[in-house]
């Protein structure tokens, strides 16, 4: 057998040929935040610097730092829809970097852009270097979505990948009425469902089966009910396999409505001031100062006065010693998830316990994720500031709180699938908008399924004068304890 050596291909003479590689290939680069499971991509032309970034998030270093490595300009920004469930980055990068902003002009008048940018309708095409970027109209999840066709022209005039934002995702596509559900929409997923039927009929299913697809989301996001984990997939493979796909080849709209809309998760109402900040453009922040440290009697001046301290410790570090008037939400892997849930900048000033100064700055940016941006300052440790325990009772217990509401804070499904008698099921990124709706003169019982959840839920309601109590363990605890008693 003759060895060939490497860059050299057989014709079909079997004479030996020189094979050239491509100097100049497209670069592709994936962002994934874990905590919204989010993402945002950046597509470039190596041969003429310039570079695409599609769905960016607020805080653009990552795309800064990307485009310096691979010696790229950011010269073209786009986003999908106006997102819901965090606060676009577009405006602050486009800023940033003076590239050239591209949003949707489709859609009602209800829900266009309302700030300056170059408007993209159905079919228009920009190149970015040797790159062809086109513009299609993808309705369903939001009335303006558009999804993106890119063509590494060099290649051919082949569509390579298709960024399609909260239209397809893995394994699931984007649910059609979070408009109702939390932005004063007033029947609006049917509409939605309707067009989703149609975009994914007339667009997405009339592409060759070898485009790659890359979403907004993966498992976690509120966006869909079913998102699987894989970060892509390919229109062919949703094609074969996608629960969706049946319904749309067969025809069969009315049960692919059924289906799209039952079992939807609960949509925190936060998406709804997302919606309009990303509808009237979110504020761009430039260059921040690094945040002050306070001390302990300038923190108990300021929670006097009204401000909210965001304690970002573990949830029984604050059991044990819960700060007055705060908030315990880790620094973890959903922490600006529950800030979503928890906070409303409509509260005056946030100052966050955190372990050290570079732990805060970090946090800060993460609270620009969902538009929390009037964080003051931090404080490292809770010493001279008045404390109490807040420490969780056993569910075996639970019969001693007669009288006591019982709320779930888990998400509807998880209620349905198994709950404790007589509990009232409220969605912990409800509970601000919901307030009123709860006593003030009844001890308040919150658990979740294992007890995360409801820490969270519970310190923000004592924030707010509730008379709260938890079961250590949540729902799981109660269940176990339930199965371990004697029949009879």
């Amino acid at each position: 057998m003759t060895v060939y050596p490497r860059g050299v291909y057989l014709q079909a003479t079997n004479e030996p040929r020189r094979f050239t590689p491509r100097r100049d290939p497209m670069f592709f680069e994936r962002f994934y935040d874990t905590d919204l499971a989010q993402a945002s991509y950046m597509v470039g032309c190596q041969k003429t610097g310039e570079c695409l970034v599609i769905d960016p998030v607020r805080d653009i270093q990552k795309y800064l730092d990307k485009a310096a490595e691979q010696k790229l300009r950011v010269t073209h920004v786009t986003e999908t829809h106006i997102h819901a469930d965090y606060l676009s980055g577009s405006r602050e990068l486009a800023a940033a970097t003076g590239a050239k902003l591209s949003l949707s002009d489709e859609g009602d008048a209800d829900w266009k852009y309302s700030f300056g940018s170059e408007k993209l309708r159905h079919g228009d095409t920009f190149m970015v270097g040797n790159i062809k970027v086109e513009a299609r109209h993808t309705p369903g999840h939001t009335p303006e979505s558009l999804s993106f066709l890119v063509t590494d022209t060099p290649r051919g005039n082949v569509p390579v990948m298709y960024f399609t934002g909260d239209f397809v995702f893995v394994g699931d596509i984007g649910r059609p009425d979070l408009l109702d559900e939390a932005a004063g929409g007033q029947d609006t997923r049917f509409v939605g469902a309707r067009q989703m039927f149609a975009s994914l009929r007339d667009q997405f299913l009339t592409l060759p089966d070898g485009v790659q697809v890359w979403p907004a989301h993966g498992s976690g996001s509120a966006c869909g009910k079913a998102l699987g984990a894989v970060p892509s997939t390919t229109v062919g493979h949703e094609r074969a396999l996608a629960w969706w796909s049946a319904y749309v080849q067969k025809g069969d709209e009315q049960g692919f409505t059924a289906e799209l809309l039952s079992g939807q998760p609960d949509a925190p109402l936060y998406y709804g001031r997302m919606k309009e900040q990303n509808k009237s453009g979110p504020a761009v922040l430039g260059e921040v100062a690094p945040l002050p440290e306070f001390s302990a009697a300038e923190v108990g001046a300021k929670l006097a006065a009204g401000t909210v301290l965001i304690d970002t410790r573990a949830k029984e570090q604050h059991q044990a010693a819960a700060p007055r008037h705060s908030v315990n939400i880790p620094a973890g892997n959903t922490f600006e998830t529950w800030s979503g849930w928890l906070l409303r900048p409509e509260d005056a000033e946030y100052v966050l316990l955190a372990e050290s100064a570079q732990q805060a700055e970090e946090l800060r940016r993460r609270l620009w994720m969902v538009g929390l941006d009037n964080v003051s300052g931090y404080v490292t440790g809770t010493d001279g500031l008045d404390t109490a325990q807040a420490q969780p009772f056993a569910a075996t217990e639970l019969p001693q709180h007669d009288g006591a509401l019982v709320l779930d804070v888990r998400k509807k499904t998880e209620y349905d699938e198994g709950h404790i008698p007589g509990a009232k099921q409220l969605h912990a990124g409800r509970l601000p908008w919901k307030l009123a709706e709860l006593p003030r003169d009844q001890e308040i019982v919150v658990h979740c399924q294992g007890g995360a959840r409801s820490a969270a839920a519970a310190s923000f309601l004592r924030s707010q004068g509730f008379n709260v109590t938890e079961i250590a363990g949540g729902y799981e605890a109660w269940a176990q304890a339930q199965s371990a008693q004697p029949t009879t």
